[in-house]
């Protein structure tokens, strides 16, 4: 994808970005995945974002320019992957919550041998994250660079009339927000779960 669609607002990217592939060059091989599920989050008015509180060295990806992986280490064993919208100097992010594999599945399945299923090769943030190999050293990657180890690039767009959307999973503040969406018809989505303080995964203040 360019820049410039990842450029605007996170209500506007988050949709857009369901149905695009996300491919990440990993060291059983590369591996792709069909986006179908995500969540926006922004400055201003969103608490449950990390950049809420302004700029930090740990949220300064989430201020541009787009297009850059904003990844986050939580629960001392997990990573999760966004990526950066909004003009340079304005922060958002879209956290990519889960996927469908495209590419080799003997690959997938072995980067990803305690999944039960297929669908649950990606299914949720850390699953996903951990399916790419998207680790703390790749965070600031450009995704819009062909020439990246890990790459967004346009795919089947989902119809307007499956994108489902509700609230974010795990998110305490401002949880009423329907600021997650995601492909009603991919069974690979992950299952609702409302969010506590202290039990929060999705990119919120620090604690």
């Amino acid at each position: 994808m360019s820049r410039a669609e990842l450029a605007a607002d996170v209500l506007q990217v988050a949709p857009r970005l369901l149905g695009t592939v996300l491919e990440a060059d990993t060291p059983d091989g590369p591996v792709a995945v069909r986006v179908v599920e995500v969540e926006a989050y922004r400055a201003a008015d969103d608490p449950a974002s990390h950049s809420y509180r302004g700029r930090t060295p740990r949220n300064a990806v989430m201020f541009g320019p787009a297009g850059h992986l904003y990844v986050y280490f939580v629960y001392g064993m997990h990573f999760c992957a966004n990526v950066s919208c909004l003009p340079d100097g304005e922060a958002g992010a879209v956290l990519l919550r889960a996927g469908e594999v495209l590419s080799d599945l003997g690959v997938a399945r072995l980067r990803r041998p305690t999944a039960r299923r297929d669908d649950d090769l990606a299914r949720g943030p850390a699953r996903l994250a951990s399916l790419l190999g998207l680790r703390r050293e790749h965070n600031g990657i450009d995704v819009t660079d062909a020439a990246s180890p890990v790459r967004l690039r346009v795919g089947e767009r989902v119809p307007d009339s499956r994108i489902a959307t509700g609230p974010r999973v795990g998110v305490a503040a401002a949880a009423a927000l329907p600021w997650r969406f995601w492909d009603a018809a991919s069974p690979a989505v992950s299952a609702y779960r409302p969010g506590r303080e202290r039990h929060r995964i999705a990119p919120g203040r620090k604690r």
